[in-house]
């Protein structure tokens, strides 16, 4: 069952993976096929869930990724494709382990730098995301 907020909002949380490579820090983006969009991983918050737990299940369910949860990061608030208000909160996340595994869902990662992440993602509401990280 989808946890809703007291106003009716659909509850979500996901984080934003980082990692050092040459110097650099790169961000984590998936690829969802159904939306054919480019985003931060995230989902819904199940029933008697807390949100630092969804973010920490749902980065681990869609890229097979144990990450280690930073700092919050603003949340984020939009209409889904369903017509519902949806609030989703975000943390960073480093200390990454795992592999990746295709499914229907994420089909796709890629590991970008901060400015190549920017114009791959698909929303704008994501990119306030990812500026927040150098806050």
């Amino acid at each position: 069952m989808v946890r809703l907020s007291d106003d009716g909002r659909v509850l979500a949380a996901g984080g934003v993976p980082q990692r050092r490579r040459d110097g650099g820090t790169e961000v984590l983006l998936v690829h969802r096929p159904k939306y054919d969009d480019w985003t931060f991983p995230k989902g819904k918050l199940d029933e008697g869930e807390g949100f630092e737990a969804a973010a920490a299940r749902e980065v681990e369910e869609e890229t097979g990724l144990r990450c280690r949860l930073g700092r919050e990061l603003p949340s984020t608030e939009y209409t889904d494709r369903q017509g519902r208000p949806k609030l989703v909160r975000y943390w960073s996340m480093d200390h990454c382990e795992g592999e990746f595994h295709p499914t229907g869902e994420i089909d796709e990662i890629r590991w970008l730098s901060r400015e190549d992440a920017g114009p791959t993602l698909s929303y704008d509401h994501d990119r306030a995301v990812l500026d927040a990280l150098d806050t």
